[in-house]
């Protein structure tokens, strides 16, 4: 069972890494990958009950591939342009899906489902915002044509708008994480005397 502060085997690094060198690119692979998971687990319960074994990782495997296809067309025909830079990450949320069918996620309460997409939507639009704010200097230039962004640096450090930029990002983010949770375990302990 997935529970929603363990995000390990189910947490896609390719995914995350490639798709949040902008806002933009985050934003439409997080618009793209709920609507895909969210048909998804719909369409395979009434399958669940029928099949078993390799029969339902088959019927699983065809449908999430099937689902992903039909939304990098529709990606093409509407976001040309953001399908063509971030495109090559969309096969990855057949594999998203079926890694979460394998783990039982669909199977689990709505209220942790919610949870763990609340949690790993957060990593993907902080690593976003981080990413393209200090690697490029400014917020949001390609949510819009008109609109420029919100510039906010001069320059940016180009290293954090590559894959080995976004590790380091992760890197720190995990770290102040740990450090957050550190300091309040600490501060919950009572010293007795």
């Amino acid at each position: 069972m997935i529970r929603p502060t363990n995000l390990t085997n189910t947490l896609m690094l390719m995914l995350l890494l490639g798709t949040s060198a902008t806002l933009a690119g985050a934003l439409g692979m997080l618009l793209m990958s709920s609507v895909v998971v969210a048909v998804y687990g719909a369409c395979i319960g009434p399958l669940r009950s029928r099949l078993s074994g390799n029969n339902l990782m088959l019927a699983s495997l065809l449908l999430a591939a099937t689902l992903t296809s039909c939304a990098n067309i529709l990606a093409q025909r509407w976001a040309l342009q953001w399908q063509q830079s971030i495109g090559i990450y969309a096969g990855l949320i057949a594999l998203q899906c079926v890694v979460l069918e394998y783990n039982g996620f669909f199977g689990q309460a709505f209220g942790l489902r919610l949870t763990f997409f609340v949690l790993s939507s957060g990593l993907l639009l902080a690593l976003a915002v981080l990413r393209e704010l200090f690697g490029q200097g400014h917020i949001g230039r390609g949510l819009s044509e008109h609109w420029q962004g919100l510039v906010l640096l001069s320059d940016g450090l180009h290293l954090l708008t590559l894959v080995p930029g976004a590790f380091i990002v992760l890197g720190l983010l995990l770290a102040a994480r740990q450090a957050w949770t550190r300091s309040t375990a600490l501060s919950k302990e009572t010293h007795h005397p």
